[in-house]
């Protein structure tokens, strides 16, 4: 009954909301974190059936704040809203229907379907532009510690022969959600929190370099080498880095962690 009503309520916002990621590159991750979510509910159900059911009462008054969210944001046109009303309704079902132990273990996937909700324009803007001054100041840096004359007028940088503008598809706000989701599906459940933390600087400073390296290539080479596919090759490719990157640093923490727990391990003394 309740399956039927969410479905009923609620398959209109999921068809939109996968176009979306179909036509936006930002969220194309969509197709890969939503469907993890659901496996990630789905290889729990054992440890959920073992739990002992608890309805808690308060999952009523959860479910009552997704459906005002969903009044207001159908109301007011803003899909944000009626997206994160599935994600507020679905916990508050498991609460008032299982119970809190329930809600604690399928809030990982709930975590992964909230990042795969677009933002609204105006946050992805606040977001996006200062990613766009760190990436065109991290390549005006490169290019003139390189010789190259170079002239940055806000996140336009004018070379020689020609310019590159660092659009909001270059600011790395695609990597960065992407790398977020990634790191919290590969990190250990006990360190999640610091790997999607971890991930924020590394795709940063991945994309600062990336658009230092298309800017020196632009110089180098032509305006040509900043378009078209090695623009594109160059994306994947520092991702791949970034992801890279980041596994070398959960594994140099996991090194630091295991030799702080040796040196502080109690000794025993011998006469």
């Amino acid at each position: 009954m309740v399956l039927a009503a969410l479905t009923f309520v609620y398959a209109p916002i999921v068809v939109s909301l996968v176009r979306q990621w179909a036509s936006d590159a930002n969220y194309s991750h969509g197709f890969l974190v939503a469907p993890f979510a659901l496996f990630a509910v789905w290889r729990s159900r054992r440890a959920l059936q073992s739990l002992p059911a608890r309805p808690h009462p308060a999952g009523l008054a959860v479910v009552v704040l997704g459906i005002l969210l969903l009044t207001v944001g159908q109301f007011g046109a803003e899909l944000f809203l009626t997206r994160v009303s599935l994600v507020v309704v679905l916990a508050g079902c498991v609460l008032y229907l299982w119970g809190a132990a329930q809600l604690r273990r399928v809030a990982f996937a709930m975590v992964l379907l909230l990042l795969v909700i677009p933002l609204p324009a105006l946050v992805l803007n606040r977001i996006a532009f200062p990613l766009q001054l760190v990436a065109s100041r991290t390549a005006e840096t490169a290019l003139s510690a390189a010789g190259v004359p170079v002239l940055r007028e806000g996140n336009v940088i004018v070379l020689p022969h020609g310019a590159l503008e660092v659009a909001q598809a270059c600011s790395g706000i695609r990597s960065l959600s992407s790398l977020i989701a990634l790191a919290l599906i590969l990190a250990p459940p006990g360190r999640r929190a610091l790997f999607a933390a971890l991930a924020v600087p590394v795709a940063v400073v991945a994309n600062a370099v990336r658009v230092a390296g298309t800017g020196l290539a632009a110089a180098w080479l032509g305006q040509w080498a900043a378009e078209g596919f090695f623009h594109t090759f160059s994306g994947w490719l520092m991702f791949v880095v970034a992801l890279g990157a980041l596994v070398a640093c959960g594994r140099a923490i996991d090194r630091l962690s295991m030799r702080s727990s040796w040196w502080l391990a109690p000794r025993s003394s011998q006469l």
